[in-house]
């Protein structure tokens, strides 16, 4: 019996997505539930899992195809046998045949101590396109596994420490040769070109976006993380132990600038043509760097999380997106936004605002610095504070006024609690 696969009902928001890669080919079994291909969306990776166990008998789609919902794609046939599984081992009979009776005794104990082939290991899209692009060969794709599956970073890592190949003639004399000279040393100008993925289009677009319709503008301070590097330092084994989460600086940052949205509700605000629309509820997306790019999930209702929630919410969420298993609407939506450039060592920057939210808050790196306290001179963890905003409804007043509450509340954290 054959059963037909087809694309899965993409998200009413998503027209088409595109067919990545296929992870079976034809002939080969497949398992119930198992993944047979990766189909890409403007902003998550989505599985196509098989229905029933059988062997892929054919393929109708080839990869970096634009697919729609129900669109066939392959077809299984149920209670098949692979054609690897069938084929008649025929160069095994010959050696068989070949070997004396002494050598078949040798061969099947060889043969029985020899240790199973090692598994594939399991490659992501962006991973994939690299490892093609780049040519690797498996030895180096298996040694950048972790845990039986490669990011592209890996990929990358491995690539670049892996000892370039011996040449034949130099095998042959037992020597090795020299390493490759760069193309750019041997005056060859290179370039390759690669199609962006429908992700780093989609954020492609929505930037041009929201610099032609809104009127950005970034206003800056900086904050003195003193006393909430003390108050994690001495707190985090004991939130760690009974939350069973890591006590980080963001959730101080969502929670500062929850209080900063409470005082200043048009910073929490969006434009709709000739109006205003004011939010009373605080979804507040977190920017998730991953190997397809920027991600924004949202956590929705932050303002009833306590410090945990918030840790937790971020970590399940980093995961899911860095995994490919994030859905789509954990990433629409959002009142405000925070990223944060600190983690890649950004003392300062402009963020463009994720439209069509009216303001973004930049995080960056924090360092010791010198400024001045009661007439002395001492060092302190210092960052430097990013909104940038719509100045079509949020002047500079509300945005100045908006990080000092911020910065008020993160060198003393008791206004958090305090609401004040």
């Amino acid at each position: 019996m054959s059963v037909e696969i087809r694309v899965p009902q993409l998200p009413e928001s998503v027209a088409d997505a595109t067919l990545v890669a296929w992870r079976r080919q034809p002939g080969e079994t497949v398992s119930r539930d198992e993944n047979l291909a990766d189909l890409e969306t403007d902003k998550v990776v989505l599985e196509v899992p098989a229905p029933v166990t059988g062997v892929l008998q054919s393929i109708r789609i080839a990869p970096g195809t634009s697919v729609k919902s129900g669109e066939l794609l392959a077809i299984i046939e149920v209670g098949a046998a692979s054609s690897a599984a069938t084929a008649p081992p025929a160069a095994a009979a010959a050696t068989a045949a070949t070997v004396s009776a002494a050598g078949k005794v040798a061969a099947a104990a060889t043969v029985a101590a020899a240790p199973a082939a090692p598994q594939a290991p399991k490659l992501g899209p962006a991973a994939q396109r690299v490892a093609e692009e780049l040519g690797l060969p498996q030895t180096t794709i298996a040694a950048a596994a972790k845990g039986g599956r490669v990011s592209k970073s890996d990929l990358v890592s491995a690539a670049s420490a892996a000892p370039a190949a011996a040449t034949p003639a130099a095998s042959a004399r037992g020597a090795v040769s020299a390493p490759a000279v760069p193309a750019a040393a041997r005056g060859v100008r290179a370039e390759r070109r690669v199609p962006m993925t429908r992700l780093r289009q989609k954020i492609a677009e929505r930037l041009v976006q929201a610099q032609s319709t809104q009127a950005l503008l970034t206003t800056f301070n900086e904050v003195d993380l003193t006393r909430v590097n003390e108050l994690r330092n001495r707190h985090k084994d004991a939130f760690e132990k009974q939350h069973g989460v890591k006590l980080g600086f963001m959730s101080f940052f969502v929670k500062a600038s929850i209080e900063g949205l409470r005082k200043f509700p048009l910073i929490n605000a969006a434009v709709e043509g000739n109006e205003i629309v004011y939010h009373d509820y605080f979804d507040i997306g977190v920017a998730v760097s991953t190997e397809r790019g920027l991600m924004v999930p949202v956590l929705r209702n932050a303002d009833a999380l306590d410090f945990a929630g918030v840790e937790r919410g971020i970590a399940s969420y980093a995961q899911r997106a860095r995994d490919g298993t994030i859905a789509l609407e954990d990433l629409t939506g959002g009142t405000f936004s925070i990223t944060n450039g600190g983690v890649f060592g950004s003392l300062l920057s402009t963020p463009i605002v994720n439209a069509p939210q009216s303001a973004i808050l930049g995080m960056h790196k924090t360092q010791q610095r010198p400024i001045v306290i009661d007439g002395q001179v001492v060092a302190r963890p210092m960052m430097y504070l990013a909104l940038s905003y719509d100045h079509r409804i949020i002047d500079g007043k509300e945005a100045v006024q908006f990080l000092v509450t911020v910065k008020d509340c993160l060198e003393d954290p008791g206004r958090i609690l305090l609401g004040v």
